[in-house]
């Protein structure tokens, strides 16, 4: 007797997180409907009867809707008889605010929106086996951000985008590097529609006027010869300022506020890069081609022709960047006149010089 009312308790608790699930669910698919309608109708008025007869809810309902958007930023002007206009978006950079900009077919259709996480790209791995491909992890902020070779990344609120790409190409793992310069040719080509000059140090940091603004960090999981996920982390300072560079970084780095002198709209910069990775992507992805990129690479290097320094653990080496090769390797000419080709992974690449 008493299991059989355990299980009939366990039962209603079970209806109940159902029902909770369904009405949080629906809630959410309500307020995007009322979003996407304001958006349609912006600067100008929509009467709450026409949210509420096309939505099929109460006058009400539409109301608290509306209230709940302008807690999450958005600016809704209301009138009595005249319904309610959308003034102004904030600043975020979730699926509702950059869909506008993609025209991808699975790059960033997916995107987890968070406000603070320690890492995107930890982020990105909790999810990698749920998701499918091409899902963003995306946050305003990150605590505890890591560029190449642990090195931490600044990553404060609103100043930039923080993010990670999960991946799932059916390839060997061996060819996981060229996936870091599918994402350096896809920022500097967003880049340049925008109006910015780049360079790519191979194979992944993005340079501006002789300082980086952004870096890029490949992580992979696999068994044998099977890829299971690769997570690309993809770090921008967008409108950081000097104040926010420490002393040690303010002469390494900057950010593109500080080039161009104003702000610049993050949201149709991320969904320019969102849209070059894809266009990139795919031929690698189906057929192995890189082709592109490498063209890309060579086009944009800041490398190609320097004397540069070659970091292999407590090893340094000087020579001088020749090329780069159809596999996206860096060949390297060493001051003795021997000749090698680098693979992304194995080495740090520095300029005698900087990047000027």
């Amino acid at each position: 007797m008493i299991n059989s009312q355990q299980d009939i308790l366990l039962g209603f608790v079970g209806i109940i997180l159902m029902i909770n699930v369904v009405l949080v669910k629906g809630c959410g698919y309500m307020r995007e409907k009322i979003l996407s309608m304001l958006k349609e109708h912006k600067d100008e008025f929509i009467s709450g009867e026409m949210i509420s007869n096309k939505l099929g809810i109460s006058r009400t309902a539409v109301w608290k809707h509306i209230n709940n958007l302008r807690e999450e930023g958005y600016e809704i002007e209301s009138m009595p008889k005249n319904g309610y206009k959308l003034l102004n978006c904030p600043d975020v950079l979730t699926l509702e605010e950059v869909e506008e900009y993609l025209n991808t077919e699975f790059i960033g259709r997916n995107i987890y929106y968070f406000d603070t996480v320690d890492s995107t790209n930890i982020k990105a791995k909790e999810l990698a086996m749920e998701v499918e491909e091409g899902t963003v992890v995306i946050a305003e902020e990150q605590t505890k951000g890591k560029g190449r070779l642990g090195r931490d990344w600044l990553s404060p609120k609103g100043k930039g985008i923080w993010m990670s790409i999960v991946l799932k190409p059916q390839l060997p793992p061996s060819e996981v590097a060229k996936l870091t310069l599918i994402g350096a040719a896809a920022v500097s080509k967003a880049l340049e529609e925008i109006g910015i000059e780049s360079y790519i140090k191979w194979p992944n940091d993005i340079i501006v006027q002789g300082k980086k603004i952004c870096g890029i960090l490949t992580e992979m999981s696999c068994e044998l010869n099977m890829i299971n996920y690769v997570i690309m982390g993809i770090g921008i300072n967008v409108n950081l300022e000097n104040k926010d560079f420490s002393k040690e970084l303010v002469d390494k780095a900057t950010s593109l506020k500080e080039i161009i002198g104003h702000s610049v709209d993050r949201k149709k910069l991320l969904g320019a890069i969102l849209n070059h990775f894809e266009d990139l992507y795919i031929p690698f992805k189906n057929a192995g081609d890189i082709s592109k990129v490498i063209n890309i690479s060579k086009e944009k290097s800041i490398l190609i022709g320097k004397k540069i320094r070659i970091i292999q653990g407590e090893t340094e080496r000087t020579g001088k960047a020749l090329d780069i090769d159809e596999e996206g390797r860096l060949i390297v000419e060493y001051e003795d006149g021997t000749v090698d080709s680098i693979f992304s992974g194995e080495v740090s690449i520095r300029g005698l010089k900087g990047y000027k």
